[in-house]
This record gives structure tokens, sequence and C-alpha cells, in this order.
């Protein structure tokens, strides 16, 4: 029994070890992550509409507003963030991010 725990702990290190980056690696400009998204809606990554906007935030949203919000800012795809609500990580420039406080006011707009 103890010879099995012991190939196992060795087969398990060695494939851990062989999915490790190795240190003396040069990286390339290719390699680096990109830039953080712009989520304020405040720059020049602006795909999704976000920086027309703007003025929505700190109002409650309804149907109606998001609606508005939606068609103004001519985003592909709008997604509307509660706290603690799970989300994707995923990074869409052309998706219109609404964020929102306990008591579903705006409380941020932006792409991604």
């Amino acid at each position: 029994m103890r010879i099995w725990r012991t190939v196992l702990l060795v087969a398990m290190s060695s494939t851990l070890v062989a999915c490790g980056t190795p240190r003396n690696q040069s990286s390339s400009p290719h390699d680096e992550a990109p830039p953080p998204p712009n989520v304020s809606g405040n720059g020049s990554d602006d795909a999704c509409g976000a920086e027309s906007v703007q003025d929505r935030v700190g109002r409650p949203l309804s149907d109606a507003l998001q609606r508005a919000i939606a068609e103004e800012s001519q985003a592909e795809r709008v997604r509307v963030l509660s706290p603690g609500e799970a989300a994707t990580m995923d990074h869409r420039p052309d998706r219109l991010n609404i964020r929102l406080d306990e008591d579903d006011v705006i409380v941020e707009i932006g792409c991604g």
C-alpha cells in the first residue's frame, strides 16, 4: 500500500511540474496580459457606447431605463450586475455592464 501512495505522489508531482512555465523562458510582448478593460466608460475603449449614457449613473434602474440605455448606447449586449451576483469574467468590449448597488441604483456603466 505504501508503494502505491509513493508512486501516486511522484506521478502527481511530475504532472504539476510539467504544467509550470520554465523560469528561464523569455517572454515576448504577445505573452503579456492585455491592459485592463475600461469599465468606467471614460476612455477610448467605448465599443459598447458607455460614454453616451454616463448621465444615468445615480438613477434607480427600471425596465424602461434599461431599455433606453440599451437603445441609446447601441450596445450589442447589456448585462445588469447586482451586488453579490455571480457573473462571468469574460471581457466583451461590445457588452454594456450596468452595475447596481443594494438599492438598485446605477453606480457604474462601462464596457466589458
